[in-house]
């Protein structure tokens, strides 16, 4: 029986993904471009957003900023402050016209925030506030840009595809919407598109597995078997995507020039409040308690490994959320929607594993485990190169203690060792 995914079948994928909004051939990607400009009522806000990047804005804690930077960062902002407030009428139901507007909107909140002098208070305008708040507020996500803006709905073909139905494939994307336009910041979300697309595989898998443990007779223990040594695999390819970042993305011109951009209310070094102006005149909104930046903790495709495998990241506190459980409110809603509907299996894979009494299925289900365990050995890696290291270098040139934390506003080396320990602990005695 084969043991890889054959993605002309579409009566063998998964049946949900016009619930879940989960696609058959692209997994959480969007499976077509998503669209490069609102339509001509919100023109400004792109027209704003083009001029960001055509500007080449830089940060506002940029070391040795010159005069002439600052000042053109100051009339940016100046004419934003100055726009006035489009409706977001019309943008809802439609779900690509919601996740276009706030990705734009979100862009140009980071570039506003992250050009601004250390020393100002956050002070968000209302033009770009108020309809960030309200497009999230429809897509039930935080007014922050996430780790969909970037990476899930930010891509378009490189090449024109043949067919009219071409799906996105990890040599033929590229990025559509970036603060720097530097091969390193592309090179970064296209490391995650690509384990998003090579990751499709073990949906299909997935699924096929836990329609076999409700079977539960020595053949599907046997096709279980087979399936887990292919989802390990698969992992291993996921580890050997994420390293070849190294390859086109330097890490001190992503620590320094890129990573920066994507700081939120909380995983900036020096955390202040973002306060959004105007947002006591609209009932209907609240106070956004929720924004750390973009996060490969917000990757649906790794929540979904863990589930699958078993890997228990709960907090021992019942009143306090772990930062993966946190992360997945930045997911879009469906997608949240679609690891519920993997938590509530009633025949958990691990569970079965280890009442089927099979040494050899035992191994098969360690085997994937270590797998993701080794995933994320690479992941200590590859943060170690871009963040640790460069951070430590700045701390020595500024003769202080800079703290290392994730984009999504955790202490990144804690959590890194925190959910590779969890995801030891998930192997079964053999």
């Amino acid at each position: 029986m084969p043991t890889s995914v054959d993605h002309s079948k579409a009566s063998h994928l998964i049946p949900v993904n016009q619930v879940f909004d989960v696609d058959q051939r692209t997994g959480f990607m969007a499976p077509r471009a998503p669209i490069a400009r609102l339509p001509s009522k919100w023109k400004l806000w792109e027209e704003t957003l083009n001029s960001a990047v055509s500007s080449k804005l830089q940060l506002g804690d940029k070391v040795e900023l010159t005069v002439t930077a600052a000042a053109t960062s100051s009339a940016w902002r100046k004419r934003v402050r100055e726009l006035p407030v489009l409706s977001t009428a019309g943008l809802s139901p439609d779900a690509i016209l919601l996740r276009r507007a706030h990705l734009v909107l979100a862009y140009i909140l980071h570039f506003y925030v992250q050009s601004l002098p250390p020393s100002d208070t956050v002070l968000i305008p209302e033009a770009i506030g108020i309809p960030l708040l309200q497009v999230s507020t429809e897509l039930d996500i935080p007014p922050v840009l996430t780790f969909s803006d970037t990476v899930l709905y930010n891509w378009d073909f490189r090449s024109p595809p043949d067919a009219p139905d071409a799906i996105p494939t990890p040599d033929n994307i590229r990025t559509q919407t970036m603060f720097t336009n530097l091969t390193d910041e592309e090179e970064f979300y296209l490391c995650s598109a690509r384990i998003e697309l090579r990751g499709v595989e073990v949906l299909e898998l997935m699924r096929v597995t836990m329609d076999e443990t409700f079977v539960g007779d020595a053949i599907a223990v046997s096709r279980i078997r087979e399936y887990l040594h292919t989802i390990a695999g698969v992992i291993d390819g996921l580890k050997a995507i994420l390293l070849d970042v190294k390859k086109s993305c330097d890490s001190d011109v992503y620590y320094n020039q890129v990573r920066p951009w994507f700081r939120g209310e909380d995983s900036a070094e020096n955390p202040c409040k973002w306060v959004f102006e105007g947002i006591e005149k609209y009932s209907e909104l609240r106070v956004p308690t929720e924004l750390s930046g973009p996060s490969a903790g917000q990757s649906s495709m790794i929540h979904v490994l863990d589930i699958f495998l078993g890997v228990d990241h709960q907090a021992t506190s019942p009143d306090r959320l772990t930062f993966m459980s946190r992360m997945q409110s930045y997911m879009p809603r469906n997608h949240r929607l679609f690891l519920d509907h993997l938590k509530a299996n009633p025949r958990p894979l691990r569970k079965f594993v280890m009442e089927s009494q099979n040494a050899e299925l035992l191994a098969a289900y360690n085997r994937a485990v270590k797998a993701l365990k080794e995933f994320r050995d690479a992941h200590m890696i590859i943060a170690t190169l871009y963040i640790v290291g460069p951070a430590r270098r700045a701390a020595k040139l500024a003769a202080e203690k800079v703290p290392m934390k994730g984009t999504g506003g955790t202490e990144l080396v804690k959590f890194l060792k925190d959910t590779r320990a969890r995801t030891t602990e998930t192997l079964l005695e053999e």
